[in-house]
């Protein structure tokens, strides 16, 4: 099993964003009008399963089951690959409860902060085509933002692997996380909510930085969003359009999409998202609608980049077997997947020997483990690849008022499953369950 503090760092990452989140809208104040949900399988109340039960599956039945049964979760779904072959993909409960329709390992939930390694994907893609350097000024691209009169000179020295890496100078401990101040932002520029990237990044232009950039890391959402924009200026196309054309596509993953707030918007194979029992309805950052689920309180569109996509755990192990090549040549080149991984030997958040951040993806305790995490709310994801031939990605559609809790017990019943014998499929499932394809949601 892999060691208690790859599970808190990859907790404390991924898990921080949306409570931050939560708490900028409103979710804090005691009186607020409370999420009330059924207790979803009470008792002895089986767990539905869908997804062909091969050999070794029962082990997953019993621990997925076990798991949203301790965090009244509605429903999951995973998928485990071996050297590149699918062997396992199950859905777990439901998608919609209160319409009863069961989770399939195709369904598609927002991935959370998975989503910066698709960014990263993207800025190392147009790194190996010789149209970026890693090292160049970011304001140097996007030339349409200035530092603001009397402005921190140092934002004039942040470099794109900075934005990667997080070491951009930008500390959410001190100040918390830019993309959190709707309401500060809206009121500063005249502009009313949701705010999206490009409105934070005018607004922090005239912000000083908590420190020198390249000095140490920190996890930052907001260098992520500003990553996004490079790939627009760099390319000359919608973030989501490039990273779905020249990314995705040729890694043979067609369905995932930027995802949108509302339930009304909920996308053909994605589920519905549940807030934990007794969670504070917030204030929606859409004007008029009040006090919402926290799963539909805000904007995706201004998290893009760093936290707003929808996939399914059969494509995030897709998307990992073609950056690691195991199922398809690698992504990127040799040299550009030695920086990927390589050990910045910066001072970082965590502070665990032998795990580092490198430039898009958690890495270790050894070089060819590497794993990221999200967490929505209303959601909770993770992507592994363990450096034994084995990737696999757990999603579900609730999350927890400790989201770093539910992370550690979905990665311990992956890995506890998967070290009681999986033979898996005997043909590649990813036949069975190709990645649809969808239209791009915004564009």
């Amino acid at each position: 099993m892999r060691s208690p503090s790859l599970r808190s760092r990859l907790s404390l990452a991924c898990a921080l964003f949306p409570v931050l989140l939560l708490i900028a809208c409103g979710g804090g104040s005691s009186n607020a009008p409370r999420e009330t949900l059924p207790v979803f399988y009470p008792g002895d109340t089986p767990v539905p399963a869908t997804g062909q039960a091969v050999p070794g599956a029962d082990a997953f039945d019993r621990g997925v089951s076990a798991l949203l049964k301790k965090w009244n979760i509605p429903g999951a779904a995973i998928a485990v690959a071996k050297n590149g072959t699918l062997i396992l993909a199950r859905g777990y409960g439901y998608a919609d409860y209160e319409n009863k329709q069961l989770m399939q390992p195709d369904s598609m939930f927002r991935i959370g902060s998975i989503s910066k390694v698709l960014t990263s994907m993207a800025i190392l893609h147009l790194k190996d085509q010789g149209l970026i350097n890693l090292d160049a000024k970011f304001l140097d691209i996007l030339t349409e933002y200035q530092v603001a009169p009397g402005g921190d000179a140092r934002l004039h020295n942040i470099t794109i692997r900075d934005l990667l890496r997080h070491s951009g100078g930008w500390d959410r401990d001190i100040k918390g996380d830019p993309l959190d101040w709707q309401g500060d932002i809206s009121r500063a520029l005249g502009i009313s909510t949701p705010v999206l990237c490009p409105d934070v990044i005018r607004y922090m232009m005239g912000k000083p930085l908590d420190f020198a950039p390249g000095t140490k890391q920190v996890y930052s959402n907001f260098g992520y969003c500003i990553l996004g924009r490079v790939v627009e200026k760099i390319s000359g196309e919608p973030y989501e359009i490039y990273v779905r054309n020249h990314v995705l596509a040729s890694i043979d993953i067609h369905a995932m999409s930027t995802g949108y707030s509302h339930l009304s918007q909920r996308g053909p194979y994605e589920v519905k998202y549940y807030d934990y029992d007794g969670a504070p309805l917030v204030d929606s950052v859409f004007p008029g609608e009040g006090k919402v689920s926290q799963a539909y309180s805000y904007e995706l569109l201004t998290i893009d980049s760093c936290g707003g996509w929808i996939g399914s755990p059969l494509d995030l192990t897709r998307f990992m077997t073609a950056i690691d090549g195991s199922r398809i040549s690698p992504f990127l080149t040799s040299a550009t997947m030695t920086e990927f991984t390589a050990d910045p030997g910066l001072p970082d958040w965590f502070t665990s020997p032998n795990y580092w951040y490198g430039l898009g993806i958690f890495v270790g305790p050894t070089a060819q483990t590497w794993y990221h995490g999200g967490a929505d709310p209303g959601s909770k994801s993770e992507l592994v690849r363990d450096g034994n031939g084995y990737t696999w990605a757990i999603i579900t559609n609730s999350w927890s008022r400790d989201p770093g809790a539910l992370g550690n017990d979905l990665d311990t019943t992956m890995i506890q499953a998967l070290g009681s014998g999986l033979e898996g499929s005997a043909t590649d499932l990813y036949t069975q369950y190709p990645s649809p394809d969808l239209p791009p949601r915004h564009h």
